[in-house]
């Protein structure tokens, strides 16, 4: 049996899932979270074969939890599953060491053809996302303009963010600066949502 752990924070879509994935002749659901801050202990005590882990999750992200994975359960293959086809994204799964990538709008049986392919060590994409994500080239953004953006999300002042990422209040507006010019927009709400179309964030 596949040992499946899902990570999906609508408990009615997590429901959905588990169910259709138990008919499945040889998978078995066996574990269920709905933060990604459970994702390393669920998986640890588990033992899953394959995680399936939405990207926004509370608590962390579905790609931090599957960089975590790949050192704490380097056996289990993560897989992907989000709303949100967003170039950036996948190329952020790619390098946290996902093994595939899907839009949860595709039939049930493709996910569970995915999950066994992703068990023989095949890599599943998305194609029309594939596609995407090769013509919009890579992150622009450096880790620091990007902790610098994430961490003015909810309207914190220059002096909020700098207290809170141990930075310089002249450092933050660089960085700032520097991330509005990248992404081509007019000020650093206008780089958060940018950022976040493209999956940068």
């Amino acid at each position: 049996m596949i040992r499946v752990l899902l990570a999906e924070d609508q408990g009615m879509m997590r429901g959905a899932l588990a169910l259709l994935l138990g008919m499945e002749h040889d998978m078995e659901v066996v574990a269920q979270v709905g933060r990604g801050d459970e994702i390393v202990d669920a998986a640890l005590a588990a033992r899953p074969d394959v995680a399936l882990l939405d990207i926004e999750l509370p608590g962390r992200s579905g790609l931090d939890a599957a960089a975590d994975l790949r050192t704490e359960a380097p056996d289990c293959r993560v897989l992907i599953l989000t709303t949100f086809g967003r170039p950036g994204y996948l190329r952020r799964a790619m390098e946290a060491g996902a093994a595939g990538f899907l839009v949860k709008d595709g039939p049930v049986e493709d996910l569970a053809e995915s999950i066994r392919k992703a068990l023989r060590g095949e890599t599943v994409i998305d194609p029309a996302l594939a596609a995407a994500a090769l013509s919009a080239g890579p992150n622009p953004l450096t880790a620091r303009e990007r902790d610098a953006l994430a961490a003015s999300v909810d309207g914190a002042t220059i002096a909020d963010i700098a207290t809170a990422l141990h930075l310089s209040e002249s450092t933050v507006r660089n960085y700032l600066s520097s991330a509005i010019g990248k992404t081509g927009t007019r000020n650093r709400m206008e780089a958060v949502r940018a950022a976040r179309q493209q999956g940068w964030l």
